[in-house]
Formats: C-alpha cells, sequence, structure tokens
C-alpha cells in the first residue's frame, strides 16, 4: 500500500510485518523530501517512523489518546492520520501545523509545543477517564530530552500515587536538541548498558518454563532472587527509579525493530498500571546527513538532500551568533562572566562561547525555571551570569524572574532570543508576551536592540551595569548601520532619533525599527515628514522624550501584543501626565498568531509597512478634516 492511500491509521492493523516496513520507508522518503523544501523538524521524526506505526497497529486512536511532548516529533503521525495530502503545506502559512492541533484532526488528542508536559496533560486524560467511567487507554510519548524538565517528576510522582492505567514511552535517543545533560541522562545510560541483565532474564525465564512439570514452579521460586541476580549484572538497581514512583517498566527495547515494538506494546495495552516504556532511537534515523549531524537537523531550514547544506544562508551573522561572541570578548577580561544555557547551546549560539570558555559555560537541560534561580545564586555569590533562552520558553520562567532575580535585584542578565513573530513554528513559539511579563517587574531594566550593533553596545553596556537586565532580539538579523550608523555609547533610558521630521513621530521597538524605516520612506513619498525614533531602552522609557513631543501626532510600532507591550505602557505614563496618547498602538492583537512566514505574519495582523503607512495617512487624513 502507498502512502498516499492511508486515509486512517486503522488499515495498519491488516497490514503484514514486510508491508509496514516497506511504509516506513516510504515515510522517511516523504519527511525528507518534504522538509527539504519547507524546513522543520527532521532528524527527531525520522527517529519514530516505527514506533509511531507500531503505536497506532497496536492501539485504538482517536478514541485512545496519545499525547506528543513538545510535538516536534508529530510528522508521522501526521502522515498516518489522512493528512498526506496536505503534508506539502507544513508550517506554511493557512496549512498544517508543525505540532499537534486539535482543531486540524480528532487524531491530535492535545496541543503541544513546549517541553516536558505531556505527562500531565496524559494523565489528566486517564484522571477525566475514570472519573467519567470511560475505558480507553492513555499513552504520553515523552522525548528523553524532556525527562530533564522538573514538570515530567511532578507528574510521575502523582501518576504513581494514583496508580492509574496509563502508559508513557520514552523515547531515548540520547538528545533533546543537544546531547542531554544531568543525572537522568546518566541513569537512562545504565539503563541502555543493561540490556545484558535484560537479555538474560528473559533466557533464564524461557529455559525454566520449558522443563516439563517443574518448569512454571521453578519460574515463580526463581521470582524471589530477582534482586540478587541483578546485582550480578548491574551496579545498582537501575529499573528502580520509575519502580520507586509506582511505574511497571519495560525495557529498553529496540525501537527501529517493528517487530519487537508491537510485541511489547501488545503486552503493555493489557496492563492495568502505570507504565514506562523505554525505547531506544536513533535520531536522523535512514537519512545520513540528519544521522551525523543531529543537532543541525532537529529544525532545519529547507535544504539541499544531496549534500544537507541549508537552500538559504543569511549574508549576515545570527542575533545568537553576535551575543555570544562579544559575551566571549567581554569574558577574556572578566572571570565574572558565565554563560547558561537550558538544552539550547546551538539555538541561542551559545556553542560559540562555550568553544572560547568551555569552563564557564553551562548547560542545565529543559529546565528554565531553574537556570534562573541558578543564575541568581550564581550572581548573589560574585559571578555575572547571562542566560540566553528563547523568548516563548522563558514564560516558564515569571515567578523565578520576580522573586529570586529581581527582588533582590541581583545582577543576571537573560538574553531572550526569537523575540517577536518566529515564522512557521507557530504560536507556542512566537516571543510576544515577554515585555507584558517583564515590564511590570521592579527593578528590571528591559531593552531592545534595532540591530545587531545596538545589541553588541547593549552587551557592552551590561558589563558595567550593577542589576537585573533583559535584552530581546528577533529570529532574524538586521544591520541598519550603512544608513544609520550605531551610537557609540549605548544609554539606557535615552531613545534615539534616526531621522528628523515634523508631521508625526514614529516610536519604533527593536525589531520592528527597521520596518518603521520603510514606513517612514512611503510617508516621504506621500509629503508626509516622520520623526524616527529608535526606543530600544523599553524600561526605563525615555520619558522627557515623551514630555516634550507636544501636540505632534506620533504611533509606537512594536511586534508585541497590544496588551501590557510599549505601547501601552506609552499610554499610561502620558495618561498619568495628562499628555495626548498616541495616535495609533501598532501591535499584535488579542489573538494566538498562526504559522507561516514573518512578512505573511505581519500582513496578516496588519503591520507590514505598507499597511502601517496607509492607516497614518488615513488618520493624519482625518485629523486635518477634523480642523
Amino acid at each position: 500500500m502507498h502512502l498516499k492511500e492511508i486515509e486512517s491509521p486503522k488499515v495498519l492493523k491488516n497490514m503484514s510485518l514486510e508491508e509496514m516496513e516497506d511504509l516506513a520507508s516510504q515515510i522517511r522518503t516523504e519527511l525528507v523530501a518534504t522538509i527539504s523544501k519547507r524546513g522543520g523538524h527532521l532528524a527527531s521524526n525520522l527517529g519514530v517512523v516505527e514506533l509511531t506505526i507500531a503505536l497506532h497497529r497496536v492501539f485504538d486512536m482517536p478514541q485512545d489518546k496519545l499525547v506528543f511532548d513538545v510535538g516536534h516529533q508529530s510528522y508521522v503521525h501526521k502522515l498516518l492520520t489522512g493528512r498526506y495530502k496536505q503534508f506539502h503545506t507544513l508550517r506554511s502559512f493557512g496549512g498544517l501545523s508543525g505540532f499537534p492541533k486539535r482543531s486540524e484532526s480528532e487524531y491530535d488528542a492535545f496541543e503541544t509545543g513546549h517541553a516536558s508536559t505531556a505527562i500531565s496533560a496524559a494523565l489528566g486524560y486517564a484522571r477525566a477517564r475514570d472519573l467519567l467511567g470511560q475505558d480507553y487507554r492513555v499513552i504520553a510519548l515523552v522525548g528523553d530530552g524532556a525527562m530533564t524538565g522538573g514538570m515530567c517528576y511532578e507528574a510521575l510522582n502523582d501518576a504513581g500515587n494514583t496508580g492509574t492505567r496509563m502508559i508513557v514511552i520514552l523515547n531515548d535517543n540520547e538528545m533533546s536538541i543537544a546531547p542531554n545533560v544531568g543525572a537522568l541522562s546518566r541513569h537512562l545510560t545504565d539503563l541502555r548498558a543493561s540490556r545484558g541483565w535484560t537479555s538474560t532474564k528473559k533466557a533464564v525465564r524461557s529455559g525454566l518454563s520449558r522443563i516439563p512439570l517443574i518448569g512454571k514452579p521453578l519460574t515463580a521460586a526463581a521470582a524471589w532472587v530477582k534482586d540478587t541476580v541483578k546485582s550480578v549484572f548491574m551496579s545498582e538497581e537501575k529499573e528502580g527509579f520509575f519502580d520507586a514512583l509506582g511505574f511497571h517498566y519495560y525495557g529498553p527495547i529496540n525501537g527501529h525493530d517493528l517487530s519487537g515494538l508491537i510485541n511489547t506494546l501488545e503486552k503493555v495495552k493489557a496492563l492495568e498500571e502505570p507504565v514506562v516504556v523505554h525505547v531506544l532511537t536513533r535520531k536522523g534515523y535512514g537519512y545520513d546527513k540528519a544521522e551525523q549531524r543531529p543537532e543541525a537537523f532537529h529544525g532545519t531550514p529547507p535544504f539541499y538532500v544531496e549534500t544537507g547544506d541549508a537552500r538559504k544562508t543569511s549574508k549576515l551573522p545570527s542575533y545568537g551568533r553576535v551575543m555570544a561572541e562579544t559575551l566571549a570578548d567581554m569574558a577574556e577580561t572578566d572571570r565574572r562572566i558565565v554563560a547558561v544555557t537550558a538544552a539550547m547551546p546551538s539555538g541561542t549560539g551559545l556553542n560559540h562561547f562555550g568553544e572560547r570558555h568551555p569552563d564557564r559555560m553551562l548547560d542545565v537541560g529543559i529546565t528554565e525555571e531553574h537556570a534562573v534561580t541558578l543564575c541568581a545564586g550564581m550572581a548573589a555569590g560574585g559571578m555575572k551570569p547571562y542566560f540566553a533562552v528563547y523568548a516563548s520558553f522563558f514564560q516558564r520562567s515569571f515567578d523565578q524572574l520576580i522573586h529570586d532575580v529581581c527582588m533582590p535585584a541581583l545582577n543576571v542578565t537573560l538574553l531572550l532570543d526569537r523575540a517577536g513573530l518566529v515564522g512557521e513554528d507557530g504560536a507556542t513559539h512566537h516571543g510576544v508576551w515577554d515585555l507584558a511579563s517583564m515590564l511590570p517587574v521592579p527593578n528590571l531594566t528591559v531593552l531592545a536592540p534595532r540591530d545587531l550593533n545596538e545589541l553588541r553596545a547593549m552587551l557592552r553596556w551590561t558589563q558595567t551595569h550593577d542589576g537585573p537586565c533583559a535584552i530581546r532580539y528577533g529570529r532574524r538579523p538586521v544591520d541598519l548601520s550603512g544608513d544609520y550608523p550605531c551610537r557609540a555609547d549605548f544609554v539606557p533610558g535615552k531613545w534615539e532619533t534616526m531621522e528628523e521630521g515634523s508631521d508625526v513621530t514614529l516610536l519604533a521597538v527593536g525589531s520592528m525599527v527597521e520596518e518603521a524605516v520603510e514606513v517612514r520612506r512611503l510617508l516621504d513619498k506621500k509629503g508626509i515628514r516622520a520623526r524616527l525614533v529608535n526606543c530600544s531602552s523599553v524600561k526605563p522609557m525615555d520619558e522627557d522624550f515623551l514630555r516634550g513631543i507636544g501636540d505632534t501626532p506620533y504611533v509606537t510600532i512594536e511586534e508585541h501584543v497590544m496588551t501590557g507591550g510599549f505601547g501601552a505602557a506609552v499610554c499610561s505614563l502620558m495618561q498619568q501626565e495628562a499628555r495626548p496618547a498616541p495616535m495609533i498602538c501598532f501591535a499584535i492583537p488579542d489573538t494566538f498568531v498562526q504559522h507561516g512566514g514573518r512578512g505573511q505574519l505581519l500582513r496578516y495582523l496588519g503591520l507590514d509597512a505598507e499597511q502601517m503607512a496607509q492607516r497614518i495617512i488615513t488618520e493624519l487624513h482625518e485629523r486635518n478634516q477634523g480642523t
């Protein structure tokens, strides 16, 4: 059967092993072909092809509930659940999401996008089932990287305590995005190494059970020596971690052996208790370029299949690289500087810092909350920590930001990458709520560079600053220095007038300064002279500038939600001063923004330069008509 003929995973139940293995090969071909054109999460999906087929073969989705952790490994699931014909639209505007989406398919039981949530959500389903007297199975598919996050342990502890029927599939590929770190990673390594015990146990059981008459009694009698025998093969009770939490443990098993997977899952399906199935997979399996560089193909832009090279590369370095190299230069003469990442060294660019200062580069796993308080502790101990993290992932650290960093005014700098609209990863990854969370917090300086050069200047300023600071910057690198050389010295609380004009003032923040440059050009073509101001110091604002703005109409422009953002802060200040509010606040409305190219999304939201210019022209015209 060809992949394109599959409208429902129910067809898998009548397939032979050979047919399913052929289907696995077709899926890998489709994954590589589509993602090479669209971009997306390749390596993780290549690694779960057989596992996803086995899950749909054994269980009865959508009645049974399959909950993904993170969700970027759900492409195979989409292909098996009737979405082949739409798969070419993956991650495009109006097309399939790169993550599970309840509105997209009844097979997507729960929407995910960030790590370590699946066990909690699956337990929620299991409890709802029990309370409503229903009968279905719940499976949480969890990557081993997610198990570095504390939320998993909270859920495991609760699930084991209740004893309710649920299954946790631990997909162990030894990586989240970067190679895993921490005690759990070492524990899983020990479990992988203990396969000698597993195979020996099976052989002994099989041999004893075949002895005529006394086989079964001997098998039962041998059970009491289990712990003693285990100690011969393992230095400690390696399975005891999950046992102690109340889970029955199966594994480790080969995640690319369809027959073995199906047999194991059939056994697990019959159990009436919490179960962990430990599955060993290889990230990037089946495409040699991804197997050799799984980290590079975790989330990849479009690429050439033959070489694995990206189709489009910016001539500019990324914000992350510029940040890391500047920070590394600063660290040459400042032993206090230490860099922290939450399992994202390459995504944030900190791998470049780590190459030069490996002893001061800390990867703490997917533990954003821990990372912030860890930085607070290091700052209290005399260090100067910089935590680089995606803005959307930093949302998890709000309590730690307030209580552990800002309340004691500790010397921690937060580097929020991917602030604003990040494009094809969609709603779960857009970094559009960070200002709303940070601006109300006392003692915190909040900055947003207009381009790469201003980021460098801000970082050097933080070296002399003593207190909490956050710098937010977008995904797409920008360099405006050709027309607008960067100020030699950055000073917080002082905005930069990039162009003069008397008809209207454009107050732009961060990534939207580039859009504002184009807005000004379009206005100029209509005979409207606009003053262009770079408001890179979001907190403190340049209050003197705002007080002196007079009667000139002005607008605010930001890549952030309207509520609680820069425009709202300007409105609040001007209201307190009894001064005119902005003519327009350009920002993201009260909605979750779908996936698509950043330019498409800006147009969809009315925030591209042409739309903003036209709205300003219309508003100025109406004001002039009114006078």
